[in-house]
């Protein structure tokens, strides 16, 4: 609207001033040396009028002609560029759906037509590294390094190269002169808080961490947890060399992380040399309602130096109890428990806070049932039975870091090197799943944990010889007859614990007392006319006088044949001495 106006406005004094010259009266004389000219000033006007849009217009056309050279460059070097352009879009685009051969062609399309354009430089070396060009591809990016713009995109892509020639030492170079051109650069940083992780430079680490929280690359939540890990690593090696810097820097991380489990471990462990033992129990408890492990029962348990098993059963016990029945970390309180109570000798506690998990046992469940019944029974049996069972069993939680198993826990991820990425939880590989189980119980095991345990039996000191051991139910019938005779020759033993029932085999044979060497198969119902199979797992009992116990000799790997067809391709042992020399 305004501009309506004012183009009135405009008309509007154009036409005043016009009627004001054709309104003058008389006549307008030009002179000029001899020259003169007359006319009237209207027509003087138009004529000035006419010669100043004839100067514009010759103006107009000389300056286009001028210009037209370079208007021609800059529109080739613009329709140059838009095809440069073209190319460093298409073949970005080619390197990302891996189009090695049109990627390629792209590139040399785009250095030709636009060297200098950044994007050209990066087509260009991403290209080589499509081909696996590793040579050109650093040169390409040493040339970005040089320039200004690129120099930051120039040493990523000369870091990168160097982790794929494993130049672990150049990498860090490159990654430390980034932060030091962009402190905010995050793929630097944390190379180099990895290395100096891996190298044990935990001062250099801290330092870098403290420069991550200035330029604001994580949050204070972050910062404190990484700091707790950094310092709890430092005291980790410090406790042997120095103890005062090692006591300092994890008394600061489990103010920081108070429930890092390795920290609350060692500064438990710092109180109770200190005597401060409420202290040690507070710092325990605290990690242990976040996160149960069976380091801190260990911790808790000796919390207090010199107490008898017992009272740490007891402990333990205290500790369990603050984990609800219906938490995941509720088995490592019971776990706990039953190690604790192995140690005090409290074999039934042991038995009842195992039995739930028996069914389906881990393998740290199978391996105290397998310590239970050999310092329970002195079975060696069924212990050897449970120990395969804890082979084929599921794992336990353990310290997992992006799919590495660790024994122990650790400040940085070996794969990633990432910091504080160990988790205590159950391996990928043994998660349950929806397939069958490949390997099952085998026969052997079943018998052997179904069979109940021997007691104990021990012999007069005034007594004879222990008798020869009876024939087992699976050994040969030449064998069994030659066990019998001996048998009735030796006097038995005479014990001085309950006596205990002979085998079935000796029944006859042998006096009222005897106690056989292997325990009857009776409670396997195995059918009497059963063929023996062609090989059947041997398993010996502790007490048997014929071969060491603690001896190199895989009992499980003897070779029983059939009765009297293949006695004679019997192993070692007694066994095979009568299979070969028997009648």
């Amino acid at each position: 609207m305004l501009r309506i106006v004012l183009f009135l406005v405009l008309i509007a004094l154009a036409a005043a001033g016009a009627a004001w010259v054709a309104d003058q009266p008389g006549d307008l004389v030009l002179t000029a040396g001899g020259f003169r000219a007359s006319t009237t000033l209207p027509r003087f006007v138009f004529l000035l009028g006419v010669f100043a849009a004839a100067v514009v217009l010759v103006w107009s056309i000389v300056t286009m002609i001028w210009r037209t050279p370079g208007r021609l460059r800059r529109r080739r070097h613009e329709k140059r560029h838009a095809r440069g352009r073209h190319a460093i879009t298409h073949g970005l685009l080619a390197i990302g759906h891996g189009d090695t051969a049109l990627a390629r062609r792209h590139a040399d399309t785009a250095r030709r037509l636009a060297a200098n354009d950044p994007l050209a430089l990066l087509l260009h070396a991403q290209s080589a590294q499509l081909e696996g060009n590793r040579d050109e591809a650093q040169r390409v990016f040493r040339v970005m390094a040089e320039r200004e713009d690129t120099r930051l995109l120039g040493l990523r892509g000369l870091f990168i190269e160097a982790q794929r020639a494993d130049d672990a030492v150049g990498a860090v170079m490159i990654a430390e002169e980034a932060i030091k051109l962009s402190p905010s650069s995050t793929w630097a940083s944390h190379a180099v808080l990895g290395f100096r992780c891996a190298r044990g430079d935990w001062s250099g680490a801290l330092a870098i961490l403290d420069s991550n929280l200035s330029a604001g690359l994580i949050d204070k939540a972050a910062y404190r947890r990484q700091r707790g890990v950094l310092l709890t690593a430092r005291a980790l090696e410090l406790e042997t060399m120095d103890r005062d810097v090692a006591r300092e820097s994890v008394m600061e991380a489990i103010k920081l992380a108070p429930t890092l489990v390795p920290a609350a471990v060692l500064a438990a462990k710092f109180e109770s040399e200190a005597h401060q033992v409420r202290r040690s129990m507070k710092l325990v408890e605290a990690a242990w309602l976040a996160n149960p492990h069976p380091d801190l029962a260990d911790a808790y348990a000796h919390v207090k130096l010199g107490d008898s098993a017992r009272q740490r059963l007891q402990r333990v016990e205290t500790l369990a109890a603050k984990t609800p029945a219906d938490k995941a970390g509720h088995v490592e309180g019971q776990l706990a428990i039953a190690r604790a109570a192995i140690d005090a000798s409290e074999f039934a506690r042991a038995r009842a806070v195992l039995a739930p998990y028996i069914n389906d046992p881990t393998q740290r469940v199978a391996l105290l049932m397998a310590e239970l019944e050999r310092t329970e029974h002195g079975d060696g049996g069924r212990a050897r039975a449970w120990t395969l069972r804890a082979v084929r069993a599921r794992h336990d939680p353990a310290w997992t870091a992006d799919g590495y198993v660790s024994d122990r826990w650790r400040p940085v991820s070996p794969v990633t090197g990432r910091l504080d990425a160990f988790q205590w939880q159950t391996p990928v590989a043994s998660l349950p799943s929806d397939k069958g189980a490949t390997i099952e119980s085998s026969a052997f095991e079943e018998a052997m944990l179904a069979a109940p345990p021997p007691k104990r039996v021990t012999a007069a000191p005034s007594e004879a010889p222990v008798e020869p051991p009876a024939a087992q139910d699976n050994s040969p019938p030449e064998a069994k007859e030659a066990t019998a005779e001996a048998a009735k020759e030796e006097p038995a033993v005479t014990p001085t614990a309950e006596p205990v029932n002979p085998a079935p085999e000796a029944a006859e044979s042998s006096p009222e007392a005897a106690t056989p060497v292997f325990r009857t198969r009776a409670d396997l119902g195995k059918p009497a006319p059963a063929p023996i199979q062609a090989v059947i797992p041997i398993v010996r009992a502790p007490d048997d006088p014929g071969i060491d116990d603690e001896g190199p000799s895989d009992e499980f790997a003897e070779q029983i044949g059939t009765p009297r067809t293949h006695a004679k391709a019997q192993a070692g042992g007694w066994r095979g001495f009568w299979s070969r020399w028997g009648a």
